[in-house]
Protein backbone atom coordinates (compact mmCIF):
# COMPACT_ATOMS: atom_id res chain seq x y z
CA UNK A 1 0.00 0.00 0.00
CA UNK A 2 1.21 3.78 -0.79
CA UNK A 3 2.06 6.06 1.87
CA UNK A 4 -0.91 8.62 -0.01
CA UNK A 5 -3.50 5.58 0.06
CA UNK A 6 -2.63 5.28 3.59
CA UNK A 7 -2.45 8.73 4.37
CA UNK A 8 -5.67 9.24 2.75
CA UNK A 9 -7.55 6.68 4.58
CA UNK A 10 -6.46 7.95 8.02
CA UNK A 11 -7.28 11.51 7.05
CA UNK A 12 -10.57 10.20 5.76
CA UNK A 13 -11.14 9.15 9.70
CA UNK A 14 -10.04 12.21 11.21
CA UNK A 15 -12.60 14.00 8.76
CA UNK A 16 -14.97 11.44 10.18
CA UNK A 17 -15.09 11.75 13.50
CA UNK A 18 -17.58 14.58 15.22
CA UNK A 19 -15.93 16.30 18.30
CA UNK A 20 -18.55 18.08 21.52
CA UNK A 21 -19.93 21.13 18.76
CA UNK A 22 -18.36 24.39 19.94
CA UNK A 23 -15.04 22.49 19.16
CA UNK A 24 -16.44 21.71 15.92
CA UNK A 25 -17.50 24.31 15.00
CA UNK A 26 -14.05 26.20 15.52
CA UNK A 27 -12.47 23.61 13.33
CA UNK A 28 -15.00 24.18 10.67
CA UNK A 29 -14.44 27.91 10.79
CA UNK A 30 -11.36 27.69 10.38
CA UNK A 31 -11.21 25.46 7.75
CA UNK A 32 -13.46 27.80 5.47
CA UNK A 33 -11.29 30.16 5.99
CA UNK A 34 -8.11 28.78 5.40
CA UNK A 35 -9.48 27.67 1.71
CA UNK A 36 -11.77 30.78 1.34
CA UNK A 37 -14.89 28.91 0.89
CA UNK A 38 -18.34 30.81 -0.43
CA UNK A 39 -20.74 29.74 2.22
CA UNK A 40 -23.66 31.99 0.67
CA UNK A 41 -25.26 28.72 -1.16
CA UNK A 42 -24.96 26.44 2.13
CA UNK A 43 -25.92 26.21 5.72
CA UNK A 44 -23.54 28.17 8.06
CA UNK A 45 -19.97 26.20 10.45
CA UNK A 46 -21.77 25.69 13.07
CA UNK A 47 -24.58 23.30 11.36
CA UNK A 48 -22.03 20.15 10.24
CA UNK A 49 -21.52 17.43 12.79
CA UNK A 50 -17.54 16.91 10.90
CA UNK A 51 -15.18 17.90 8.25
CA UNK A 52 -16.41 15.15 6.43
CA UNK A 53 -20.25 16.42 6.54
CA UNK A 54 -18.84 20.37 6.06
CA UNK A 55 -16.76 18.59 2.96
CA UNK A 56 -19.95 16.84 0.88
CA UNK A 57 -22.45 19.50 2.17
CA UNK A 58 -25.67 19.62 0.19
CA UNK A 59 -26.87 22.57 -1.83
CA UNK A 60 -29.13 24.39 0.84
CA UNK A 61 -31.21 25.86 -2.09
CA UNK A 62 -31.64 23.93 -6.06
CA UNK A 63 -29.35 25.89 -8.58
CA UNK A 64 -31.14 26.78 -12.13
CA UNK A 65 -30.32 24.21 -14.96
CA UNK A 66 -28.95 25.93 -18.21
CA UNK A 67 -29.79 24.54 -21.43
CA UNK A 68 -27.99 21.49 -23.57
CA UNK A 69 -24.61 19.50 -21.59
CA UNK A 70 -24.73 21.48 -18.20
CA UNK A 71 -21.32 21.40 -15.19
CA UNK A 72 -21.88 18.38 -13.29
CA UNK A 73 -20.03 20.04 -10.52
CA UNK A 74 -17.85 23.15 -9.58
CA UNK A 75 -14.15 23.35 -10.57
CA UNK A 76 -12.04 24.51 -12.48
CA UNK A 77 -10.99 23.30 -16.37
CA UNK A 78 -7.35 22.24 -15.89
CA UNK A 79 -7.53 21.16 -19.86
CA UNK A 80 -10.22 20.89 -23.13
CA UNK A 81 -8.19 18.37 -25.53
CA UNK A 82 -9.32 16.22 -28.61
CA UNK A 83 -7.90 12.65 -28.35
CA UNK A 84 -4.97 11.40 -30.70
CA UNK A 85 -4.29 7.74 -31.65
CA UNK A 86 -0.37 6.68 -31.10
CA UNK A 87 0.96 2.75 -30.63
CA UNK A 88 -2.08 1.23 -30.85
CA UNK A 89 -4.20 3.94 -27.91
CA UNK A 90 -5.34 6.54 -27.30
CA UNK A 91 -4.03 9.27 -25.68
CA UNK A 92 -5.27 12.98 -24.46
CA UNK A 93 -3.28 15.45 -22.30
CA UNK A 94 -4.03 15.85 -18.56
CA UNK A 95 -2.32 19.33 -18.98
CA UNK A 96 0.21 20.72 -21.19
CA UNK A 97 3.42 18.09 -22.04
CA UNK A 98 1.38 15.51 -19.71
CA UNK A 99 -0.49 12.49 -21.18
CA UNK A 100 -2.63 9.56 -20.37
CA UNK A 101 -3.63 6.74 -22.07
CA UNK A 102 -7.84 6.48 -22.25
CA UNK A 103 -7.74 3.24 -23.31
CA UNK A 104 -6.12 2.15 -19.57
CA UNK A 105 -8.35 4.96 -18.47
CA UNK A 106 -11.60 3.51 -18.82
CA UNK A 107 -10.81 -0.09 -19.37
CA UNK A 108 -13.40 -2.13 -19.60
CA UNK A 109 -16.42 0.17 -20.36
CA UNK A 110 -15.42 0.70 -24.36
CA UNK A 111 -15.67 -1.10 -27.97
CA UNK A 112 -12.95 0.31 -30.02
CA UNK A 113 -15.90 1.64 -32.67
CA UNK A 114 -16.59 4.14 -29.84
CA UNK A 115 -13.09 5.46 -29.67
CA UNK A 116 -12.52 5.69 -33.42
CA UNK A 117 -13.63 8.85 -34.84
CA UNK A 118 -12.09 10.79 -31.66
CA UNK A 119 -13.01 12.14 -28.85
CA UNK A 120 -13.44 15.70 -26.56
CA UNK A 121 -11.49 15.56 -23.31
CA UNK A 122 -12.38 18.40 -20.49
CA UNK A 123 -10.72 17.59 -17.55
CA UNK A 124 -12.40 19.28 -14.52
CA UNK A 125 -10.33 19.82 -11.25
CA UNK A 126 -12.23 20.33 -7.63
CA UNK A 127 -9.89 21.93 -4.97
CA UNK A 128 -10.93 21.61 -1.53
CA UNK A 129 -13.22 24.75 -1.42
CA UNK A 130 -15.23 23.36 -4.03
CA UNK A 131 -18.90 22.12 -3.59
CA UNK A 132 -17.81 18.37 -3.80
CA UNK A 133 -21.12 16.70 -5.28
CA UNK A 134 -21.56 15.55 -8.78
CA UNK A 135 -24.58 15.35 -11.10
CA UNK A 136 -25.87 14.13 -14.36
CA UNK A 137 -24.95 16.83 -17.06
CA UNK A 138 -27.58 15.96 -18.98
CA UNK A 139 -31.05 13.15 -19.28
CA UNK A 140 -28.31 10.17 -19.73
CA UNK A 141 -29.21 6.14 -18.80
CA UNK A 142 -25.75 4.55 -17.13
CA UNK A 143 -24.78 1.90 -18.87
CA UNK A 144 -21.85 0.70 -16.86
CA UNK A 145 -19.43 1.03 -13.68
CA UNK A 146 -15.93 0.32 -13.85
CA UNK A 147 -13.76 0.36 -10.46
CA UNK A 148 -9.60 0.64 -10.71
CA UNK A 149 -7.82 0.15 -7.88
CA UNK A 150 -4.81 2.52 -7.81
CA UNK A 151 -2.28 4.90 -6.24
CA UNK A 152 -3.96 8.26 -4.91
CA UNK A 153 -1.24 10.83 -6.26
CA UNK A 154 -2.71 14.14 -5.68
CA UNK A 155 -4.01 15.35 -8.19
CA UNK A 156 -3.37 19.35 -8.51
CA UNK A 157 -1.67 21.06 -11.23
CA UNK A 158 1.66 20.74 -9.51
CA UNK A 159 1.73 16.74 -9.81
CA UNK A 160 0.23 16.59 -12.94
CA UNK A 161 3.26 18.64 -14.44
CA UNK A 162 5.25 16.01 -11.91
CA UNK A 163 3.65 12.59 -12.91
CA UNK A 164 3.07 11.76 -16.73
CA UNK A 165 -0.46 9.34 -17.09
CA UNK A 166 -1.28 10.51 -13.23
CA UNK A 167 -5.00 10.15 -13.98
CA UNK A 168 -4.77 6.29 -15.43
CA UNK A 169 -2.28 5.47 -12.40
CA UNK A 170 -4.99 6.78 -9.91
CA UNK A 171 -7.84 4.99 -7.94
CA UNK A 172 -10.89 6.11 -10.61
CA UNK A 173 -14.54 4.83 -11.35
CA UNK A 174 -15.66 5.36 -14.90
CA UNK A 175 -19.29 5.74 -15.92
CA UNK A 176 -20.09 4.54 -19.35
CA UNK A 177 -23.67 7.04 -20.14
CA UNK A 178 -25.70 7.43 -23.16
CA UNK A 179 -27.20 10.94 -24.07
CA UNK A 180 -30.99 10.85 -25.19
CA UNK A 181 -29.71 12.57 -27.96
CA UNK A 182 -27.32 8.85 -28.74
CA UNK A 183 -24.35 9.56 -28.39
CA UNK A 184 -21.58 7.44 -25.39
CA UNK A 185 -19.95 9.57 -23.36
CA UNK A 186 -17.97 8.64 -20.15
CA UNK A 187 -17.92 10.32 -16.60
CA UNK A 188 -14.08 8.99 -15.07
CA UNK A 189 -14.57 10.25 -11.32
CA UNK A 190 -10.45 10.21 -10.06
CA UNK A 191 -9.08 9.74 -6.53
CA UNK A 192 -6.71 11.88 -4.87
CA UNK A 193 -4.50 12.04 -2.08
CA UNK A 194 -6.72 12.64 1.66
CA UNK A 195 -9.86 11.95 -0.35
CA UNK A 196 -11.70 9.64 1.72
CA UNK A 197 -14.12 8.33 -0.30
CA UNK A 198 -16.34 8.52 -3.64
CA UNK A 199 -20.07 7.47 -3.73
CA UNK A 200 -22.60 6.85 -5.77
CA UNK A 201 -26.03 7.19 -4.38
CA UNK A 202 -27.43 4.68 -7.67
CA UNK A 203 -25.19 1.75 -6.43
CA UNK A 204 -24.13 1.84 -2.38
CA UNK A 205 -21.82 -1.05 -3.49
CA UNK A 206 -19.34 1.10 -5.54
CA UNK A 207 -16.41 1.15 -2.65
CA UNK A 208 -13.14 3.20 -2.54
CA UNK A 209 -10.25 3.74 -1.01
CA UNK A 210 -10.58 0.43 0.84
CA UNK A 211 -9.02 -2.87 0.72
CA UNK A 212 -11.76 -5.09 0.13
CA UNK A 213 -12.15 -4.74 -3.46
CA UNK A 214 -9.98 -5.29 -6.02
CA UNK A 215 -10.93 -4.44 -9.75
CA UNK A 216 -14.68 -4.77 -10.88
CA UNK A 217 -17.43 -3.78 -13.44
CA UNK A 218 -21.48 -3.24 -13.04
CA UNK A 219 -23.67 -3.60 -16.19
CA UNK A 220 -26.48 -1.60 -15.42
CA UNK A 221 -29.94 -1.90 -16.98
CA UNK A 222 -32.76 0.96 -17.94
CA UNK A 223 -30.66 2.63 -15.13
CA UNK A 224 -31.86 6.50 -16.35
CA UNK A 225 -31.10 9.88 -14.75
CA UNK A 226 -32.59 12.56 -15.04
CA UNK A 227 -30.43 15.81 -15.74
CA UNK A 228 -29.10 17.27 -12.57
CA UNK A 229 -29.99 14.84 -10.43
CA UNK A 230 -27.38 14.34 -7.82
CA UNK A 231 -24.80 10.94 -8.98
CA UNK A 232 -23.03 10.97 -5.85
CA UNK A 233 -19.79 12.90 -4.23
CA UNK A 234 -16.23 13.14 -3.10
CA UNK A 235 -15.20 12.69 0.07
CA UNK A 236 -12.91 15.89 -0.67
CA UNK A 237 -11.26 17.70 -3.63
CA UNK A 238 -10.47 15.39 -6.93
CA UNK A 239 -10.89 15.45 -10.57
CA UNK A 240 -13.99 14.59 -13.20
CA UNK A 241 -12.94 13.98 -16.48
CA UNK A 242 -15.90 13.83 -19.20
CA UNK A 243 -14.96 12.02 -22.45
CA UNK A 244 -17.23 12.59 -25.35
CA UNK A 245 -17.74 10.84 -28.54
CA UNK A 246 -16.82 14.08 -31.19
CA UNK A 247 -19.39 15.39 -33.66
CA UNK A 248 -22.21 15.57 -30.75
CA UNK A 249 -20.80 18.40 -28.49
CA UNK A 250 -19.86 21.63 -29.14
CA UNK A 251 -18.00 22.89 -25.83
CA UNK A 252 -17.79 26.78 -25.13
CA UNK A 253 -15.64 26.54 -22.23
CA UNK A 254 -11.73 27.99 -21.47
CA UNK A 255 -8.86 26.58 -19.81
CA UNK A 256 -8.22 27.39 -16.40
CA UNK A 257 -12.06 28.76 -16.12
CA UNK A 258 -13.97 28.50 -13.15
CA UNK A 259 -17.25 26.55 -13.50
CA UNK A 260 -20.48 25.58 -11.50
CA UNK A 261 -22.36 22.90 -11.55
CA UNK A 262 -25.93 23.40 -13.67
CA UNK A 263 -24.26 26.15 -15.91
CA UNK A 264 -23.88 25.16 -19.65
CA UNK A 265 -20.42 24.13 -21.08
CA UNK A 266 -21.53 22.69 -24.16
CA UNK A 267 -24.23 22.66 -26.59
CA UNK A 268 -25.71 20.05 -28.71
CA UNK A 269 -24.40 19.85 -31.82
Amino acid sequence: MSFSNQSSRVFGLIARFKFIKPLQTLINKAYIKYFKIDMSEFKQAGDYESLNALFTRSLATSRNLENDFIAPCDGKILQISNSFFQKDEFFSFSIKGKVYSINTLIRDSFESKELKNGLDCVNIYLSPKDYHRYHAPCDLEILSAVYTRGKLYSVNEKYLKKISNLYSENERVCLKCKSENNFIFWLIFVGAQNVGKMRFNFDSSIQTNTKKYNNFSTKYHNLKIKKGEELGNFELGSTIVILSQKGFLNFNIQENQNIKFGKNIANFI
